[in-house]
């Protein structure tokens, strides 16, 4: 900066107004690096929009991976309130008769009324009976929880009910104790259903039995009586008996849930749900077509060269609708004639039309009814033949998804969807190392080293600016000085004369 600056004391001229003017001519060429900037700013910002909506499209075809969204199955029961039941992609369609002879129930036992034992449950239990405190009881469970071998408690001094029934809930050995005030007991009951104590009880008491004295439970030594613990038993296709622990039973990926004894058989229908397979494939297919319809319009958008970013200043003198506008016309162009983009929509056409090898019955997409559009304008964009479809999703849908994810010899995926997640984790790859994402240095992707670039550059023309701008008034301020010291001359020859 100049050390004084005197702007048109002497001269009378707007010293101030002139070095702007002369500014603004300077300044030029860092306005259009100020636009450069922001256009390398909405470039990169729309990549980024692909790629996320490259990302919704990769999310999809793992769907198109599974064998369960081509050999969805539907499931219907003559007797819903009695047996449900749901299958797996390998079951097998038809008709399923279910009679439930039994249902599983869980072992529980329920002590004696605490008011005739004289036990009052909200205070200390081994101040009521001191020869509880420190004693030991076991409880023996079977099954998933619990296998038999005992699980002591101690009860310490001062606990008092809920204390002891937490240490039995907190074990894991699969009983559930609680105190039910209303009803005055204490009952301990299995978490899970079943007989697998053969010819024994689910809940066995052990250990010092003061305690299940103490709370009703045990009567001189003898514990109360054990009700529940049963299994299921059903009787399959009226020719099949089948026990089992719980109320639930599954055979050739149907699995049954039992929710009463029943007199008839339960008639329960598999069959094919072609309407969620249709569903999946359309939104899918959906979705690719919008993608495609995005990114031909981007590549194919001319920029309108008329239009270049605003710069801050400029904004400072425009309305807000006009600056909107403006906007709107300088960003056309963003992604024209990206090869980046282009590339991969070429390889996404090329996956739907190369044959699959596979051991289905098909090998093309057509096939099974989805094909290009006719309209080359379209750029490759799909449609789905839907009574085409629907028939080989019902007719034989193991072949619809070996065209989708078969598998090769050597068991490598080789089918479309495979083919269309590597094309488009490639073209996501590709895009991060141009335009990043929000998580990117920006010295790892080309658009932001270029965006580090222009940054670099503004800085040092500022630098110059600034010198420039010290120059001119450093001159304009020899020229007041010099205009000052001759009307100084002047005066001094007019007062002589």
């Amino acid at each position: 900066m100049a050390d004084m600056r005197i702007g048109g004391l002497a001269s009378g001229m707007d010293i101030d107004g002139i070095v702007g003017d002369l500014m603004k001519a300077e300044r030029i060429p860092l306005d259009k690096m100020e636009q450069e900037k922001t256009k390398l700013e909405w470039q990169r910002d729309a990549y980024r929009d692909v790629n996320k909506n490259i990302l919704e499209l990769e999310k999809m075809t793992l769907d198109l991976k599974l064998q369960k969204t081509y050999e969805t199955k539907q499931v219907s029961s003559s007797d819903e309130a009695a047996v449900q039941a749901t299958a797996t992609a390998s079951a097998g369609n038809g008709s399923y008769n279910v009679k439930v002879d039994q249902l599983a129930t869980a072992a529980i036992k329920v002590g004696e009324q605490l008011s005739t034992k004289g036990l009052d449950p909200s205070t200390s239990l081994t101040a009521q009976n001191p020869a509880l405190t420190g004693s030991k009881f076991t409880l023996t469970t079977y099954g998933e929880k619990g296998g038999g071998t005992p699980k002591e408690f101690t009860i310490e001094d001062g606990d008092t009910l809920d204390d002891v029934m937490k240490k039995v809930n907190d074990s894991n050995i699969g009983v559930r104790a609680f105190y039910d005030k209303t009803a005055d007991r204490v009952v301990m009951e299995r978490t899970e259903t079943g007989d697998f104590n053969k010819g024994g009880e689910e809940i066995e008491f052990g250990g010092n039995l003061d305690f299940f004295n103490t709370v009703g439970l045990a009567n001189a030594g003898t514990s109360v009586a054990e009700t529940g613990g049963q299994n299921a038993k059903f009787t399959y296709n009226n020719a099949l008996q089948v026990e089992t622990e719980s109320n639930s039973y599954t055979m050739n990926g149907v699995t049954f849930n039992f929710n009463r004894v029943t007199t008839d058989n339960v008639r329960v229908n598999i069959s094919n749900d072609v309407d969620a397979s249709m569903d999946k494939i359309t939104k899918f297919v959906e979705k690719y077509n919008e993608l495609v319809e995005s990114l031909n319009e981007q590549t194919k958008e001319k920029p309108n060269r008329d239009y270049a970013p605003l710069t801050e200043k400029q904004k400072e003198s425009m309305e807000e609708k006009e600056i909107e506008l403006w906007t709107e016309q300088a960003k056309k162009g963003l992604l024209y004639n990206e090869g980046v983009l282009e590339n991969g929509m070429s390889k996404l056409r090329t996956n739907w039309y190369e044959p699959v090898d596979n051991d289905g019955a098909y090998s093309q997409l057509a096939q099974i009814g989805i094909s290009t559009t006719a309209n080359y304008l379209d750029g490759g964009k799909l449609e789905i033949d839907e009574d085409k479809l629907r028939g080989a999703l019902q007719d034989n849908p193991d072949s619809v998804y070996k065209l989708f994810s078969g598998k090769d010899a050597s068991g490598n995926s080789v089918g479309i969807a495979q083919r269309l997640d590597d094309t488009l984790t490639g073209m996501k790859k590709s895009i991060e190392e141009k335009a990043g994402k929000s998580t990117s240095l920006t010295n790892n992707y080309t658009i932001g080293r270029n965006l580090e670039d222009v940054k670099q550059e503004m800085e040092a023309f500022e630098d110059r600016l600034n010198q420039i701008e010290d120059r001119y008034w450093a001159q304009f301020t020899e020229m007041e000085k010099a205009i000052q010291q001759m009307n100084s001359q002047s005066n001094y020859l007019a007062q002589q004369l």
